[in-house]
């Protein structure tokens, strides 16, 4: 079983037009609205796929009751903890070339009693050996400790516990030693204070992280792929070109992938190949929907040590 964990969920609508012009009044081609959150969204997509999985998060208000009703009618197993404040919204404005303009709402912290709430609906579900995924952003005010104070819950609890958010979130987060650490270039430069323009420096910075400890870093880099750095190993993996309809939430993808790769074959290998394959399945999908699993294609997927290609540049976009 996958428990995610999505403390600031939002209900995403996206809008498609010809051209995004600032200051115009534009006409949206097509519309649609997808729960949203990291959390939810790889939730989505391992129950697409048919891994066992339930999506844990607080809703409140007409937004968290729509996005409680579009989770039920996809058929994924969730826990909606009541929230005494509204559930936040979410828009994407999509171009014809998949350039994504995204404005979300910040979110309201949750207080000690909705925290103490949804803590208890995760170990509820949970039993030992499981994946608990703590994912997304945290409301402005939010302790960034919250999610250690999950993971730590969650440990004791005999799971497994992967962190995929940013800033000082994140940085907590590192703190309390998690199994599986999923940021993106940005964030894993932001969170070390440096720059990182090559695959040597982002497999240098993995390394950092996972030192002597049995934790995995999964790296992802938009279109140059991901990489996978445990302490046995550092590989580098690639999907083909695809045509790009929306690159938001790929990282979702892949990371639900990954996870999903791991309770198939449960080698890191094959968590990485289903991972690029689900993220690059996702960017060719409109809107935010999740890949579909005729659309997810592992063989096509490219592994390589990672060190071979140490000197290479990596894309900005």
């Amino acid at each position: 079983m996958i428990v995610t964990v999505t403390l600031n969920p939002s209900l995403d609508r996206t809008l498609q037009v010809d051209r995004l012009v600032r200051g115009e009044v534009l006409r949206a081609g097509h519309t649609h609205n997808d729960p949203g959150g990291k959390g939810v969204n790889v939730a989505r997509a391992l129950s697409a796929h048919g891994t066992p999985v339930v999506s844990v998060l607080p809703v409140g208000g007409s937004t968290g009751a729509a996005l409680a009703a579009l989770l039920t009618e996809a058929g994924v197993d969730h826990v909606a903890v009541p929230g005494r404040h509204r559930t936040r919204a979410n828009v994407s404005i999509v171009e014809p070339d998949g350039t994504t303009t995204k404005i979300n709402e910040p979110g309201v912290a949750l207080d000690p009693d909705e925290l103490r709430a949804v803590t208890e609906a995760v170990i509820d579900r949970v039993s030992p050996g499981d994946w608990v995924v703590t994912a997304g952003s945290v409301a402005p005010g939010q302790d960034p400790e919250v999610y250690a104070v999950i993971g730590d819950a969650v440990r004791a609890a005999g799971a497994r516990w992967a962190v995929d958010t940013s800033g000082a979130a994140l940085a907590a987060s590192l703190r309390a030693l998690p199994d599986l650490v999923k940021p993106n270039r940005e964030e894993l430069s932001e969170v070390l204070g440096s720059p990182l323009d090559t695959l040597a420096a982002v497999v240098d910075a993995c390394r950092d992280l996972v030192g002597d400890s049995d934790r995995s870093v999964l790296c992802s880099l938009g279109p140059d792929g991901a990489v996978l750095v445990d302490r046995d190993r550092a590989l580098h993996a690639t999907g083909p070109r695809v045509q790009v309809e929306n690159t938001v939430g790929a990282g979702d993808a892949l990371l639900a992938g990954h996870l999903h790769g791991l309770s198939v074959d449960g080698s890191p290998a094959a968590g990485l190949r289903h991972g690029i394959a689900w993220a690059t399945a996702a960017v060719a999908t409109p809107g935010t929907g999740v890949p579909a699993p005729d659309r997810v294609r592992p063989d096509d997927v490219r592994i390589t040590e990672a060190a071979t290609a140490a000197l290479t540049h990596l894309e900005t976009a």
